[in-house]
């Protein structure tokens, strides 16, 4: 896919987006062809050089940007030329969505193998264990604290999983090698 392709899917816009955040977004968005300094992206882009360097820091980071080093003879100072690494894209995408498929099972897990209360007026919700040791009654404001039901969270998280196992063409039962 061609940097000009990846750069008008809103989905790599938004993941470009949460890496540089919105100073860094402008040099995301702008891969030049070839190898690029610093300065000459805060020039051309109109952008503080250390808005810039940060953001190309972040690419680096994340395996989207490369560098390398020349020192010029005479001064004896260092430039960095940037190349944008876009091709690694997809694959980071599907990294974080990995990601995000773990922690999502991990969290529905905890929630449908726990018993929850909730204090209405302060909005704190606790664990039965936590609840008891309290005499089930909110520390904070000494109402009591009632049985908290979590099945519509479970299912909305059952349903987001089964759609990340779909994209990600993962097995929809979760492997019980694991548990």
């Amino acid at each position: 896919m061609a940097f000009e392709d990846l750069l008008e899917d809103p989905v790599i816009q938004k993941y470009l987006h949460e890496l540089v955040g919105p100073k860094g977004m402008p040099v995301a968005a702008a891969p030049p062809d070839g190898e690029v300094t610093d300065e000459e992206l805060a020039e051309e882009l109109g952008l503080e050089l250390n808005d810039v360097r940060r953001a190309l820091f972040i690419l680096y980071e994340n395996d989207l940007a490369s560098y390398r080093r020349l020192r010029d003879e005479d001064s004896g100072w260092l430039t960095y030329l940037w190349t944008f690494k876009y091709e690694n894209i997809p694959e980071k995408l599907e990294e974080e969505m990995h990601r995000l498929l773990d922690a999502l099972e991990d969290r529905e897990s905890y929630e449908r193998d726990n018993e929850f209360y909730l204090c209405e007026r302060c909005g704190i919700r606790f664990e039965f264990d936590e609840a008891m040791e309290f005499g089930f009654q909110c520390p904070e404001c000494g109402d009591q604290v009632e049985s908290m039901e979590n099945t519509r969270l479970v299912d909305a998280m059952d349903e987001r999983i089964a759609k990340l196992r779909d994209e990600l063409n993962v097995d929809h039962e979760r492997e019980d090698a694991e548990a």
